[in-house]
């Protein structure tokens, strides 16, 4: 009788684990439905893609040193050394993808920076090719000038913490058994907004991005012939958050962030107040203190 209480306890408790597995699945299943996404445009911010539009858009550039990879932080192995990057080296990329897809593309003007000194020999190239092929009226129309930035947005990736937070649960009855583990890094960029005119950090915000990562194992083993041999079969998977597509959003949570609190320092006027994501009902206002307007001519341009 005991061993039979005993046997129903363990297969109550066995039960109850498979519940507490498949809520635990549930939870960091959620976590990785943007990877799912075969469309990379769809992993956009809504938020970020639906901010209000200024009347005056900003002209902004970003320059390849700007934005850059300062952690220095390396992948994870526990065998062996890897010297890859635990994130992509161009994070100027991302900022300047994020911008422009700010407001679905209205909010800021961003000039080329990047590739300026390949877009200087294209512009010698048209002088030149003018200068022998076109008529003399054709001549005395110059290239126009290059569009100049009133702001500057800089900053760095400053911290990867790798391993901040794991943990899982097991059990296993009768030779079968099931575990799932879990392991939460983290991601930090700080971005801040610099006006050309004078030179000042107009803004400087910091943006955080968690990444996932879980695992999932089963196992069954058998004692055969007599308890003289064993058979045991293991299954599993583990899945791993993008890194890229966390570090994308950390960057797309800096730039709305910067939209957010320029409109209520007063560094732009929105077409609609009454549209966009956590807005202030006050008139906006020109004349804030530190910004005079000088600078915020500067700032639209």
């Amino acid at each position: 009788m005991a061993q039979l209480l005993k046997s129903q306890y363990l297969l109550v408790l066995l039960l109850s684990s498979c519940s507490i597995f498949d809520q635990f699945e549930d939870t960091y299943e959620q976590r990785f439905s943007a990877q799912d996404v075969v469309n990379i445009q769809d992993l956009q911010s809504v938020e970020l893609k639906q901010a209000p539009i200024p009347k005056v858009s900003p002209v902004v550039a970003v320059y390849p040193t700007a934005f850059t990879d300062q952690t220095g932080q390396r992948k994870s192995n526990s065998e062996f050394a890897l010297f890859s990057t635990a994130i992509t080296q161009q994070p100027n990329a991302l900022l300047i993808r994020a911008l422009k897809h700010a407001g679905d593309g209205k909010f800021f003007r961003v000039v080329e920076r990047v590739g300026l000194d390949n877009l200087t020999k294209e512009r010698q190239l048209i002088r030149s090719a003018r200068e022998q092929t076109a008529t003399e009226d054709e001549k005395k129309k110059a290239l126009r000038p290059l569009l100049f930035a009133g702001i500057l947005i800089e900053g760095a990736v400053i911290s990867y913490e790798a391993n901040l937070e794991s943990g899982g649960i097991g059990a296993r009855y009768l030779g079968i058994g099931n575990s799932v583990q879990y392991r939460e890094d983290n991601i930090t960029v700080s971005m801040r907004m610099v006006s050309v005119a004078t030179g000042e950090v107009l803004l400087e915000v910091l943006s955080r991005k968690t990444i996932f990562s879980y695992g999932k194992s089963e196992d069954v083993f058998r004692f055969i012939e007599a308890n003289t041999e064993l058979v045991e079969i293991e299954l599993g998977n583990a899945r791993n958050e993008s890194s890229t597509i966390a570090l994308m959003k950390a960057i797309e949570g800096g730039v709305l962030e910067i939209i957010n609190t320029g409109y209520d320092r007063g560094f732009w006027i929105l077409q609609n107040d009454n549209q966009g994501v956590e807005l202030n009902d006050e008139e906006t206002k020109i004349d804030e203190p530190g910004c005079d307007a000088e600078c915020i001519d500067n700032i639209r341009g």
